[in-house]
């Protein structure tokens, strides 16, 4: 046997109609809000290697692929197992059974594998993980099959230490193997006991040294759950490994580094489908940048799950961008629905405004809404094409000078499937109108209040007082300035209003919605200031009953 025989899962389809084609080496993450699919659709694909026709509500049809001869994978079973006594079965180092016999019509045949497919894969959630850490029973290295991946640590140093310095980086302990524990394999975690000369690692004082380290599987669900992952993942080499919340017990640090440690030590012949209902597991997964990252958000419709997903070479591209690697954003795969903000502020007033509207509704489902801002209305278009590409409903809320350019309005709109020949004329009837609207201040008497504070300044660093006032003096000179303070208003009468009217309208059917107000501020006019200073004085109010933040209620409900 030149190579060892492997088996890959080529194609499946799912409920939909979807079909995806997968290959050796693709890390394939299935993410998507609560109740979606995504643990069914690993059940699934482990179901149906062994039974094709197995029911599946998300996956409908899979078909595999695999490289060497019947010979060779009887061969590859045979060397891996002991023969169970008084059966023609045989008993695999990790509880497969087969009849060997049977083997190499099940191997050439691909269709039907039945028991022959738990040879080839390795199926983890969450439940499972947390008893893989406890101590198998020791068997003679040399001659015995290894039943346990702790067997194989315990039989290869450099194994121990790959997987020892992962979780020393999650947790600050290194993982040591007990050689000489009698019946059992145990692992310890903390600080390895030194060897040397008369002190090796069945000596007895280094023995005593080890046995006062804590035991790795009377430790919490974190680390044990942790370790098994790596204990499963890195030492097995399964051809296809399926793992089920992955992020489970970690903190979102360790979910991350778990991302990133998967993504980094799987072999190029392995193929891993991971559900996670975390954005750090998954940011770390891409974080590697190994190029093999396949994601796949899958959202539930009645008894239909729609499949979106965003391949490989999307994933890099979309990576580049520091606003999806040092943001939120990709947390929003993991809800029913997005709403894309300007700036934070947005985000907490208009998320703040929807809690006290279904905190009061009894026997309400609240939405699963996530808000997520941009750092500014330039970089929506690239979080809603990201997003967008994925199938996640959304919606846009920006400041009513959206409309003051025709970048990047035209990219967001076209972005939500919008076509910007429809409103181009609507749009430059509403901004030319604002544009010939004379503003109230002339330039000679913008000059003069300038000059004023320029007159008070006499400390050799500009004051950032000053600076800001003279930034509100320039907004008076500008029409766009003042439509920003003022919104839909300052529009003239007339067939600007009748376009204005259109425009909002039909932006709003695409999920773009313009703050017809202004500016988030104008909601609430009574407060003073801007930005974070002004949200934490309006959440102060009654957001539910104040009459003066209905405005804001009806919005709110608008964009959901």
């Amino acid at each position: 046997m030149d190579k060892a025989p492997s088996l890959w899962i080529n194609t499946v389809t799912y409920s939909d109609g979807t079909t995806l084609t997968f290959s050796q080496g693709d890390i394939v993450v299935f993410v998507g809000p609560n109740n979606s699919g995504k643990s069914a659709a690993l059940r699934g694909k482990k179901d149906k290697l062994s039974i094709p026709a197995s029911p599946n509500p998300v996956v409908k049809e899979m078909f595999v692929q695999s490289t060497g001869s019947g010979d060779d994978a009887r061969e590859w079973v045979e060397q891996r197992s002991k023969p169970m006594p008084g059966a023609e079965y045989l008993y695999s180092a990790l509880d497969a059974r087969y009849n060997l016999d049977s083997i190499k019509t099940a191997w050439n045949s691909t269709t039907n594998l039945q028991d022959l497919a738990r040879f080839f894969y390795r199926f983890m959630d969450a439940d499972s993980r947390l008893s893989a850490a406890n101590p198998p029973v020791n068997i003679a290295l040399t001659s015995g099959i290894r039943q346990h991946p702790i067997h194989y640590i315990q039989a290869d140093d450099s194994l121990e230490k790959l997987v020892s310095n992962y979780f020393f980086k999650a947790f600050g302990q290194e993982l040591i193997v007990h050689r000489n524990a009698g019946n059992e394999v145990p692992l310890y975690c903390g600080t390895r006991p030194k060897t040397g000369p008369g002190r090796d690692r069945v000596s007895i004082e280094y023995l005593k040294e080890l046995e006062a380290l804590p035991q790795l599987h009377k430790q919490g669900d974190g680390m044990r759950s942790f370790a098994a992952i790596l204990l499963n993942a890195f030492t097995l080499h399964f051809p296809i490994v399926f793992i089920d919340e992955p992020e489970a017990f970690l903190h979102p640090p360790q979910a991350r580094l778990l991302g990133q440690m998967l993504a980094k030590e799987t072999k190029a012949e392995q193929q891993l489908f991971i559900a996670t209902h975390s954005g750090d597991f998954l940011r770390g997964l891409i974080d590697a940048n190994r190029g093999n990252v396949r994601v796949v958000r899958l959202r539930r419709e009645s008894d239909m799950n729609i499949v979106k997903e965003l391949d490989r070479q999307n994933v890099q591209k979309l990576w580049q961008d520091p606003l999806l690697r040092f943001s939120n954003v990709l947390d929003g795969l993991f809800h029913e629905k997005v709403i894309i903000c300007e700036s934070d502020a947005d985000c907490k007033f208009y998320g703040a405004v929807l809690d006290a509207l279904y905190d009061a509704q009894s026997g309400s489902v609240k939405p699963d809404v996530m808000f997520i801002h941009c750092g500014g209305k330039h970089r929506i278009p690239t979080v809603v094409r990201a997003l967008q590409k994925l199938g996640v409903p959304l919606a846009v809320v920006a400041d009513f000078d959206i409309l003051h350019e025709e970048q990047p309005l035209h990219f967001i709109y076209e972005g939500l499937r919008g076509t910007w020949s429809e409103i181009s004329d609507d749009w430059k009837l509403v901004k030319n109108s604002i544009e010939a609207k004379k503003t109230e201040t002339t330039s000679e008497e913008i000059k003069i209040e300038i000059q004023s504070i320029l007159k008070r300044v006499t400390d050799s660093r500009f004051p950032e007082s000053e600076i800001d006032e003279i930034k509100q003096v320039l907004k008076k000179s500008s029409p766009w300035s003042i439509a920003k303070n003022t919104g839909k208003a300052f529009v003239p009468s007339g067939e600007p209003m009748q376009a204005c009217n259109r425009l909002c309208s039909n932006l709003a059917g695409y999920g773009l919605f313009v703050v017809e107000v202004g500016e988030l501020e104008r909601f609430v006019p009574s407060v003073g200031g801007h930005g974070p200073a002004w949200v934490n004085a309006a959440l102060e109010k009654n957001l539910l009953t104040d009459p003066e933040l209905e405005l804001a209620r009806k919005f709110v409900r608008r964009l959901i």
